[in-house]
């Protein structure tokens, strides 16, 4: 179990590797969680956020651990800050929203288990019946209208999907499905979790920004939870999100480039 903290107090409990503090305490049933961390194109780190964004939802969660990359981002003001990975909660009607946000995913084989296990028993904790992972899937050129693929842990629960538009036909067009967003499909299964990943087309280019494919994807979660997303309104924030997005995305390359070992002289952007 997590600890909770009462008003105006916040609580932290070391789960394996990781600091789970909770920010506020909320009581749910049957919650559906959408998950959308950094990877290809940021396609699910691009729609989450601005789901996050343009619903308003409250931060409940925060996680942490030394296992993240150590480094932090510069920011506008010329600041520094850590990489953050959080938890937002919003009730739509009657039905509560989770939604797993952050700068960065672990990028070892054993922490992004610890890390997927600790997400499972916080939705486990919350009642979860659902869970949605967003991510991309790298072409080796930009398409014009990018497909929605989907797979998961139950043929029901994709078959949802598959009947708003997204293709089952993912078998052969990628491989293993890498970090948080596979793992949390494989976990769930033994806690009764029903789970897919929603996984757009994006250029597979490191530096691209994958807005299209982002907008794929949240066009589809519209269409199947109406969460009330302004797709007009999208498309006047994900410029800002854009500029916003990109020196992070610069900074992240850096960090895989320098755990490949591929960092040479010339990469003069990366200190340490």
């Amino acid at each position: 179990m997590l600890s909770t903290g009462g008003s105006g107090r916040r609580s932290t409990r070391k789960m394996s590797e990781w600091k789970i503090k909770t920010i506020k305490k909320v009581k749910l049933n049957k919650s559906i969680l959408i998950e959308g961390m950094p990877g290809i194109g940021n396609v699910g780190k691009i729609a989450a956020d601005l789901i996050v964004e343009q619903l308003k939802a409250n931060k409940i969660i925060s996680f942490f651990s030394y296992c993240l990359p150590n480094s932090v981002f510069v920011k506008e003001d010329n600041l520094v800050e850590l990489p953050s990975i959080e938890l937002f909660h919003k009730r739509k009607g009657k039905q509560d929203f989770l939604f797993l946000v952050g700068d960065v995913q672990p990028m070892k084989e054993h922490d992004s288990y610890s890390f997927a296990q600790a997400v499972i028993e916080v939705a486990a904790k919350h009642k979860c019946k659902e869970i949605v992972t967003l991510g991309g899937i790298g072409l080796p050129e930009p398409p014009k209208k990018p497909k929605v693929y989907c797979t998961g842990n139950d043929k029901k629960f994709i078959q949802e999907f598959v009947k708003l538009g997204a293709s089952s036909k993912l078998y052969g067009v990628v491989g293993p499905i890498m970090g948080i967003s596979g793992l949390l499909l494989g976990l769930s299964k033994e806690k009764d979790i029903r789970a897919a990943s929603l996984l757009a087309e994006t250029y597979g280019h490191p530096m691209h920004i994958g807005l299209r494919g982002a907008k794929e994807i949240m066009r589809m979660l519209e269409k199947k939870y109406k969460l009330g997303i302004n797709m007009k309104k999208v498309e006047k924030d994900i410029k800002g999100f854009e500029s916003e997005l990109k020196p992070k995305a610069m900074q992240q390359e850096l960090l895989e480039q320098e755990k490949l070992g591929k960092l040479t002289h010339k990469d003069t952007s990366y200190i340490g």
